[in-house]
């Protein structure tokens, strides 16, 4: 008897113990590594953690919560995975992923999460924003009305884009789409338009390049970059929109104009992907997560044009996404076009034929259009996509037969110079008033009698000789965006005397 008596009193003082020793167990805020990989870690406890919540490991390395399940949490990985191991403990920061934002940002390159990888040191700042923050509502918006200059002829004639608008940029591969991109960067110098370019799985090398032609031209001081390589994890890839899209509402909610590219869309919806699989989420169309067009829906509707009570500052948004032969009905272009207020498509025939920038005015297409435009580039370009119309037209017909009409071939005529004139070399914007001379002058009909090989000549010379003898004119197109008849005269009459000058050298030669 005694001896069941000590067997009770002994498993009664165990359970105790057990019990004693749960209770001490916190799994709210300490969890610990079930398994790694992938740059994925599963997660045993923090029972309370939070979606999109910053969770610490050990060797200073953190994680994103991303899967929220029954008995465990998955975790996306932003560092080192190989120094995390199975069994190691981590714990709850109560904090949102956020990135560092302020001016001190300006000029530099970081990572995805605001981490400077230029070697400039440090970036002094203390204010922090979370990389996911919902968009503004539509009673804390405005309507875009006005114009974010290019420096682009075909864009801000044909196709413009106004501050607060969210214009795709497409194609297929090496087409100019970054380029584009980088050209409106440099063109906002001196305009007090603060630009973030954001890189998502470019190559380094690529990347050197642009940061490089940035700071020949000026244009970092009013720039930040923000990158997640090729070779980094796919949950940076992932993140780095978000964090420069919070960067720039840094300065959207103080009242300033900012533009923020995304190069590009197509590879940030791989690394979702690659991220979702990785997951053990369920796949869907083309191996794409179910809620890929809400991803970029919320990233994208975050760019707008904010009310007056607010101060008035916008985000205007240039994604580019990636097309495989062309193909601007497959599942990502699809949804992008869906979300974003028009697109600058790039046709890969134009582009081999030498036609650069590549615009497809036929395919492209903004939704904002003459809202978001100078009522004197209005004016000079009324016409002008209807007479590339009509000529993309004849020529198709033209083809056909041999003997034309002469109305005929003064519409191929006509169509061949305004093509020539939109040709534009790459990372030379062109002002305001550059772009309403050129357009003016090749609407006139007045080039139509000139070689297309020899028009640049004639533009250069014809912007010199503006420049020297009535520079007037520049200033007033460009600060009261007005072009008078006087002017328009004048410069038509120059014209006719670059013209003849330049006949007569062909013939005394």
């Amino acid at each position: 008897m005694s001896d069941n008596k000590n067997l009770n009193s002994l498993s009664e003082i165990i359970k105790d113990e057990i019990n004693k020793y749960e209770k001490k167990i916190n799994t709210t805020s300490v969890g610990q590594v079930v398994s790694v990989g992938d740059c994925i870690a599963t997660i045993y406890g923090l029972d309370e953690a939070m979606y999109g919540e910053l969770i610490e490991f050990p060797n200073n390395n953190y994680g994103m919560v991303m899967n929220i399940e029954e008995d465990s949490i998955g975790v996306a990985l932003f560092g080192n995975e190989i120094s995390i191991k199975e069994g190691d403990i981590c714990n709850r920061t109560n904090k949102v992923t956020s990135v560092p934002v302020g001016d001190a940002m300006l000029g530099r390159v970081v990572n995805s999460l605001g981490e400077p990888i230029d070697g400039l040191g440090k970036i002094e700042t203390n204010e922090y924003r979370p990389i996911e923050m919902p968009a503004p509502k539509i009673m804390d918006r405005q309507s875009v009305k006005q114009p974010l200059m290019t420096g682009i002829k075909a864009i801000d004639s044909m196709i413009p884009i106004g501050k607060g608008q969210r214009e795709l940029i497409i194609g297929n591969r090496q087409t100019g789409k970054t380029a584009l991109a980088i050209d409106t960067i440099l063109n906002q110098k001196g305009k007090d338009v603060i630009c973030v370019y954001c890189s998502i799985g470019q190559k380094n090398s690529s990347l050197a390049q642009i940061v490089s032609r940035l700071k020949r031209a000026g244009a970092m001081s009013y720039t930040v970059v923000v990158s997640s390589g090729a070779a980094d994890p796919s949950p940076m890839q992932y993140i780095a929109p978000y964090s420069a899209t919070s960067i720039a509402e840094y300065w959207e909610y103080r009242g300033k104009d900012v533009l923020i590219v995304y190069d590009d869309l197509s590879k940030h919806a791989v690394a979702y992907r690659t991220l979702c699989l990785l997951l053990r989420r369920s796949p869907g169309r083309e191996a794409y997560p179910g809620d890929i067009f809400y991803i970029h829906s919320k990233l994208l509707e975050r760019s707008c044009k904010l009310s007056s009570k607010l101060g008035g500052g916008s985000i205007t948004a240039l994604p580019i996404v990636e097309t495989q032969a062309g193909d601007i009905s497959a599942y990502i272009p699809t949804n992008i076009i869906s979300i974003t207020d028009g697109q600058l498509f790039l046709n890969d025939d134009m582009f081999n034929a030498g036609q650069r920038p590549a615009i497809d005015s036929g395919l492209s297409v903004s939704r904002v259009g003459s809202a978001a435009q100078y009522k004197v580039m209005k004016n000079v370009a009324k016409d002008l996509r209807m007479q590339l119309a009509n000529y993309h037209e004849m020529l198709d017909f033209s083809r056909f037969g041999s003997d034309l009409d002469k109305s005929t071939q003064a519409i191929l005529t006509h169509g061949e110079i305004l093509l020539e004139v939109l040709k534009q070399k790459q990372y030379m914007p062109l002002s305001l008033a550059q772009e309403i001379v050129d357009i003016f002058v090749a609407q006139s009909g007045y080039l139509d009698d000139v070689e297309p090989s020899k028009v640049h000549h004639i533009l250069k010379l014809l912007d010199n000789s503006i420049v020297s003898k009535e520079n007037n004119i520049y200033e007033k197109i460009n600060s009261t965006h007005e072009f008078s008849d006087e002017d328009k005269n004048f410069v038509l009459d120059l014209l006719t005397t670059i013209k003849n000058a330049v006949k007569t050298n062909e013939v005394n030669a």
